[in-house]
C-alpha cells in the first residue's frame, strides 16, 4: 500500500518535493497546498495533484474556484487522509503548523529553515537515517549540513575521529528572490560560529565541526571552504579521499582543469546539459583538483545546489518515519532510480 503524501506548501521546495514523491512506486501524493490562486495552482493541476488551501478559512477557500482552480478544502481536510505531511512553508510557521500536525495525529516533517528545537529529531540520510526510524517527527537539515553530511560523515566513518573547520560562501538569495538582492557587496555572517557546522552536530554528533560564512553577490549556489583534521594513523591519501567520495550516494567528482567545470556557473550549466528539470543538482559538486591531504589535514571544496539537494532526502525521510527502508542506502538508490526514471534521465 502507498504511502499518502501531503504537502504543505507548493512553492520552491514544495513544487520539487512533490515530483520526487510523485516518481516513487511506494508514495502517492494526495494533496498539495497554495495561500491562494496563483501560477502554481495550475502547475499542480497540470500535474494531477489535489489542490487544498493552507488555510481552513472558508472565504479563503472559495477564492480559488472564483479564479477558476478546483480546492479540495483546507489544510485540515488534507491531514485527514495523509499519512504523513512534508512541511514545505515560508520560515517562521513551523510552531503553528507543527501544533496543527499533532492535533491532526499525523506524521511530519520539516525543513531546514526551521530549528532543530522544533521536532529534537534531524535527518539526513547518510548520518542518521536510522535514529529517524519510527519517529513520529523529523526536520530534512539545510542543503548546507546536507552538503556537510555527505562528504564528512564517510570520513567520519573511516577514520573515527574528525574536526573541522570550513568557511561557508553562501549566495545572497535564491534566482527567483527579486526582494534580496542580489546584494553589491560581501557580508560576512557576524554570527560566530554560524549554524551551519553545529547544525551537522544535530545529525551526527561525534563530528567536531565550526564554521563561518559569509554572503557573496551570486544566486545559484554555495561554494564551502572545508579543512579537516584527521587522525594519526588514518591510512589515507589524497586519492583514497577521492574514491571514497566516488562511491558515496549523491556525490560527484569532476576535475576543473579536466572538465573545464571551474566555476558554479559551469557547475549550474552542466546540470542543465545533463537534462536535469529546473537545472537542478541534487548531488553534492566536489573538484577533484581542490582536494589535498597533506599529512593529517585534508582541504577541499564543495559547491550546493541551495534549491536541490535536500529534494530527495525528504524522500528518504519518508521511508525512515514510516519504518518502510532500514538501509539508508537501500532507500538512496530507491529513490535516485526513480526520479532519473520519472524525468527520463
Amino acid at each position: 500500500m502507498s504511502i499518502k503524501v501531503a504537502i504543505n506548501g507548493f512553492g520552491t521546495i514544495g513544487k520539487r518535493v512533490a515530483d520526487a514523491v510523485d516518481a516513487q512506486d511506494d508514495m502517492e501524493i494526495v494533496g498539495v497546498t497554495k495561500t491562494g490562486p496563483s501560477f502554481g495552482c495550475g502547475l499542480a493541476e497540470k500535474k494531477g495533484f489535489p489542490l487544498y488551501c493552507t488555510f481552513d478559512d472558508a472565504d479563503r477557500i472559495s477564492s480559488f474556484a472564483e479564479s477558476g482552480y478546483e480546492c479540495q478544502g483546507g489544510l485540515s481536510d488534507l491531514l485527514a487522509i495523509a499519512d504523513v505531511v512534508i512541511d514545505c512553508a515560508p520560515g517562521k510557521m513551523g510552531a503553528d503548523n507543527l501544533a496543527k500536525y499533532k492535533a491532526a495525529g499525523i506524521k511530519h516533517i520539516f525543513q531546514g529553515g526551521e530549528k532543530h528545537a522544533l521536532t529534537g529529531q534531524s535527518y539526513t540520510s547518510s548520518a542518521n537515517h536510522a535514529d529517524n526510524l519510527g519517529v513520529d517527527g523529523a526536520r530534512v537539515v539545510s542543503c548546507n549540513t546536507t552538503g556537510l553530511s555527505r562528504t564528512l560523515v564517510p570520513l567520519y566513518e573511516h577514520c573515527g575521529s574528525l574536526k573541522v573547520e570550513c568557511t561557508m560562501i553562501r549566495r545572497a538569495a535564491d534566482p527567483g528572490d527579486s526582494k534580496k538582492g542580489p546584494i553589491n557587496a560581501i557580508a560576512p555572517v557576524l554570527k560566530v560560529p554560524s549554524h551551519h557546522g553545529p547544525d551537522v552536530m544535530t545529525v551526527k554528533p561525534e563530528i567536531e565541526i565550526n564554521s563561518l560564512a559569509v554572503a557573496v553577490p551570486t544566486t545559484i549556489m554555495h561554494v564551502h571552504a572545508i579543512v579537516a583534521d584527521l587522525p594519526d594513523g588514518h591510512g589515507l591519501t589524497t586519492e583514497s579521499v577521492l574514491e571514497m567520495w566516488r562511491n558515496t550516494p549523491r556525490v560527484i567528482i569532476m576535475s576543473g582543469a579536466g572538465d573545464r567545470i571551474t566555476t558554479t556557473a559551469e557547475v549550474m550549466e552542466m546540470a542543465r546539459d545533463i537534462g536535469r528539470k529546473w537545472g537542478d543538482l541534487h548531488e553534492i559538486f566536489v573538484w577533484e583538483d581542490g582536494v589535498k591531504l597533506n599529512g593529517n589535514r585534508l582541504y577541499y571544496f564543495q559547491a550546493i545546489h541551495q534549491e536541490s539537494d535536500v529534494i530527495p532526502e525528504n524522500v528518504d525521510c519518508i521511508r525512515a518515519m514510516m519504518n518502510t527502508e532500514a538501509d539508508w542506502r537501500a532507500s538512496v538508490a530507491k529513490t535516485d532510480a526513480a526520479i532519473s526514471a520519472y524525468y527520463g534521465l
